[in-house]
C-alpha cells in the first residue's frame, strides 16, 4: 500500500511542498513514489529514452518539458521502458501519447495532457540537475510521492 499524499501532508507539514499543477493520471497504477531523477527537455524525448533504458531502481522520473503540449515525451514504448526496467513511476510536465496502450499497463504517468504528435529526437536538454514546476524545485534524490490527489515532494523519505 502506497502512503496517502494527504496523510504525509499532514504528517510532515513542516518539510513536505506540495505541486500546484494539475496533473492527468495515465496507466493502471494511480499511486507511486521514490526517489527523484530528472531531466529537462522541450519537445524532445531522446533523453527521456536513454534514461528509461537505464535501471530505475525504484526512482521516479521528472520531465520537465516546460509544460509544452506541442509534442508528446512519452508513449506506449518509453513506459513498457519504465515497467521493464524499475521505474517507479512518470511525472511529465508535458504531454504523453498512446494513452490507450499506457492505460492497460502496469505504469504510473502523470502528464499534463495528450497530443498524437511525437517529439523530436534531438537528444536536447538537461540531466539529473533541479527543476521546477508547479511551485515545487525537483531535486534528484528528493522523494516523491503521487497520488489521485496530486503530488507532493520531500528532502528524505516519509515512509517505513
Amino acid at each position: 500500500m502506497h502512503p496517502a499524499t494527504a496523510d504525509l501532508c499532514d504528517a510532515h507539514s513542516d518539510v513536505v511542498k506540495v505541486c500546484q499543477t494539475l496533473f492527468r493520471s495515465f496507466g493502471q497504477v494511480s499511486a507511486f513514489h521514490g526517489p527523484i531523477r530528472t531531466l529537462s527537455v522541450l519537445d524532445d524525448n531522446a533523453l527521456v529514452r536513454q534514461t528509461l533504458e537505464r535501471p530505475g531502481q525504484g526512482a521516479v522520473l521528472v520531465v520537465n518539458g516546460g509544460g509544452s503540449l506541442k509534442r508528446a515525451l512519452v508513449g506506449d514504448n518509453l513506459a513498457k521502458l519504465a515497467i521493464d526496467n524499475g521505474w517507479a513511476g512518470i511525472v511529465v510536465h508535458g504531454a504523453v501519447r498512446d494513452v490507450a496502450v499506457i492505460n492497460t499497463m502496469n505504469v504510473g504517468v502523470k502528464a499534463l495532457g495528450t497530443v498524437p504528435l511525437r517529439a523530436d529526437r534531438d537528444a536536447i536538454g538537461e540531466i539529473d540537475i533541479p527543476t521546477a514546476f508547479g511551485g515545487v524545485i525537483f531535486t534528484p534524490g528528493d522523494w516523491l510521492y503521487a497520488d489521485e490527489d496530486g503530488l507532493i515532494v520531500s528532502p528524505h523519505r516519509l515512509h517505513d
